[in-house]
């Protein structure tokens, strides 16, 4: 096949291209420019598509012998994943940037373009296993698990949609460890080998998350209320807070019993946060909307037993599936604390993921 391998300039996705070239691709390499800052530099494991990153991947494809370019996809990143990150928190919900960013720009933008230019597969460096299964009507791709079970990105990955699944390649779906793939870089001469992982937001290369909302967004004074409505604390802004947070409210009056107090819910309405004891962040049923369904085999309308997953790295916890009314219902057998409007949803039936939707209200 002609395959497009994107290349961040990290050990993972110069791997995998090396390993699409090593099963007789046409490959070639693209670096794509998501920064509106030309000059923005790496610092340890924060920051990404930096200049060094662009420069470092040029290096693993010329190692490679395989065609380079760089495309300015800044636009698209700034339009859909930036935009929506701050819309979001605007709403007082927690998106997930790497979510959208998956979703919108490198299997959206970056796929359009490479099938418009007569490519036939995207390539990355994600841990993820693509399957193929014979069907009677022809074959179906389904999206599991990485072999490695600890650094596995398909959460992250439910939301590409079945249509995108035959149109890409996750050579590293079966690689079992990350130092497996480090020893691999360094013996194919590849310069990437030691790079430390990055990490946090990309866009925030900083890692000061509130500092970057209250520069977009600026500041909006307002009352932090316990679960009485009694007034314990002021904020400027609500944006800067989340479900679950415990760390950082500045609380000038302490709960009755001593015991710590954490943001239960964001009121955009009336700017307020409000704080409470950790058993009220207790969730027993998720609605999600914007569902995307990778199954076409499974029906999502009927009852389903299967795990539901809503952080990165979170635990699976089972659950009853099912869609009703366009929402993806999700009723688990054991409570989820500090789960926010805007995260992830994702439906796992053993290792196959079957659906993902954004969590639009708890209960």
């Amino acid at each position: 096949m002609r395959v497009l391998a994107a290349m961040s300039g990290g050990v993972d996705s110069a791997v995998a291209a090396a390993r699409a070239v090593d099963a007789g691709h046409d490959v070639v390499g693209v670096h794509m420019a998501l920064s509106k800052s030309r000059a923005e530099h790496r610092t340890g494991n924060r920051g990404c598509c930096s200049v060094e990153d662009g420069h470092d991947a040029r290096r693993a494809a010329d190692k490679l012998g395989i065609p380079y370019y760089v495309w300015d996809l800044s636009d698209d990143f700034e339009d859909t994943v930036v935009s929506d990150f701050l819309s979001e928190y605007s709403a007082g919900r927690t998106p997930n940037p790497c979510v959208r960013c998956n979703e919108h720009v490198k299997f959206a933008a970056l796929l359009e373009r490479g099938l418009a230019m007569g490519f036939d597969a995207v390539c990355t460096g994600h841990y993820a296993d693509l399957r193929t299964v014979e069907t009677d009507t022809g074959v179906r791709h389904e999206l599991h698990r990485a072999a490695n079970h600890p650094k596995d990105q398909s959460y992250v990955l439910a939301v590409m949609g079945k249509q995108v699944l035959g149109n890409v390649l996750f050579p590293l779906g079966s690689v079992p460890t990350k130092d497996a793939v480090r020893v691999e870089a360094a013996a194919r001469g590849l310069g990437v080998s030691l790079k430390p992982d990055s990490y946090d937001i990309c866009f925030i290369a900083d890692g000061d998350t509130r500092g970057f909302l209250r520069s977009k967004l600026g500041e909006n004074p307002g009352e932090i209320v316990d679960e009485s409505g009694n007034i314990v604390g002021s904020h400027l802004g609500a944006f800067a807070y989340t479900v679950g947070q415990r760390r950082g409210l500045g609380l000038g009056i302490p709960a009755d019993d001593g015991q710590p107090r954490f943001v239960t819910k964001i009121e955009i309405e009336t700017n307020r946060v409000h704080v409470g004891p950790v058993e009220a962040l207790d969730v027993h049923r998720i609605r999600g909307g914007s569902t995307v369904w990778l199954a076409p085999d499974i029906d999502p309308t009927a009852p389903l037993r299967a795990g539901v997953q809503v952080r990165a790295h979170g635990r699976e916890i089972p659950a009853t599936v099912q869609v009703i009314d366009d929402q993806l219902v999700m009723d688990l057998d054991e409570p989820l604390r500090g789960l926010a409007a805007g995260q992830s949803a994702v439906v796992y039936l053993g290792t196959r993921v079957l659906g993902q939707a954004t969590v639009e209200d708890t209960e």
